[in-house]
């Protein structure tokens, strides 16, 4: 496990001052609530995150069959993907399970790191014991995983720390696996991709795109060298403002009808046509880790009709 020099205790209710925010956890769950009334739910499951409200409206999607149980990974939310992105054909990783074992381990919630009225911080743990054990020999290397999850007001962060642990080098994607909640995702427009070439999974192709896209199909798509801002808008408003860190990569998703029956646990089956996934990662290539180093990476979403 990643270790921190003075690691806080599992905070289990408010402190008793009515202006703090407050920390819920229990042995599935951990809940955090500002006094302005924001909030996020995170499974030790996963360490997913299937509630973020802001605003007092839901900002996340998720399906309405997903299983938060612990007997499979979480349809919606913010899944995490740890240590490798889809199914790839390197020797290191092509024995593990898509999108790899972070979001289908418990994680241990290690406690809460700093707590105001406008904002509080999390952090949870993954270390090789927590995986399960046909999981870790397909991935046998020693390593410590940190995930803090940041509210405020407006705005919620993640951030993932990894440490190598052993004496060689390994390497790893890591992905937020972000289904946002849009009113309808055919007007909706991403911004910031600009110019940029991409690898269309749909297409099998590599293209560029122009400023902005709306969607009219299914779109599975992974933006290398992506930059640090992209905007999620409709025709209204910019509804999103996501913006990274030491991540080079954007992920875009939405299955569309044509791909949603396909995916048992995905409901409504129309449910596409308020969802849309913006996932800031590093997929494209692999990260690759020295032993004793460690490498930090994270994203900042706000939340603009909150503002």
């Amino acid at each position: 496990m990643v270790e921190r020099s003075h690691k806080p205790a599992a905070i289990n209710a408010a402190s008793g001052q009515e202006d703090t925010a407050i920390v819920i956890a229990d042995s599935d769950k951990v809940t955090l609530k500002l006094q302005t009334g924001e909030s996020v739910e995170i499974l030790l499951y996963g360490a997913t995150i299937v509630s973020w409200k802001s605003g007092g409206e839901e900002k996340l999607w998720i399906s309405e069959s997903a299983k938060l149980d612990g007997s499979k990974a979480v349809r919606g939310g913010v899944p995490l993907v740890f240590p490798v992105f889809g199914k790839h054909d390197d020797p290191s990783v092509t024995e593990l399970p898509q999108h790899g074992f972070a979001r289908v381990s418990k994680w241990e919630f290690l406690g809460k790191t700093s707590n105001s009225p406008t904002n509080i911080q999390v952090d949870l743990g993954l270390s090789p014991s927590q995986v399960p054990q046909e999981l870790r020999e397909k991935w046998n290397n020693p390593f410590g995983l940190i995930y803090s999850v940041n509210l405020s007001q407006t705005s919620i962060e993640t951030k993932m720390l990894v440490r190598n642990e052993g004496t060689e080098s390994f390497k790893f994607h890591v992905l937020f696996h972000t289904y946002f909640k849009v009113p309808d995702v055919t007007k909706v427009k991403v911004v910031g991709l600009n110019g940029l070439g991409f690898k269309d999974k749909v297409a099998s192709a590599l293209n560029e795109v122009n400023s902005h896209f709306t969607l009219s199909g299914e779109v599975d798509r992974v933006y290398h060298k992506a930059p640090r801002s992209v905007i999620i808008e409709d025709d209204k408003q910019v509804r999103f403002h996501v913006e990274s860190a030491n991540l080079e990569d954007v992920v875009v998703w939405n299955p569309w009808a044509n791909g949603t029956p396909k995916i048992v646990d995905f409901d409504p089956k129309d449910g596409w046509k308020n969802m849309l996934c913006v996932e800031t990662g590093s997929v494209a290539n692999f990260q690759s880790l020295e032993a004793g180093s460690v490498w930090e990476g994270g994203q900042v979403i706000t939340a603009t009709d909150s503002l």
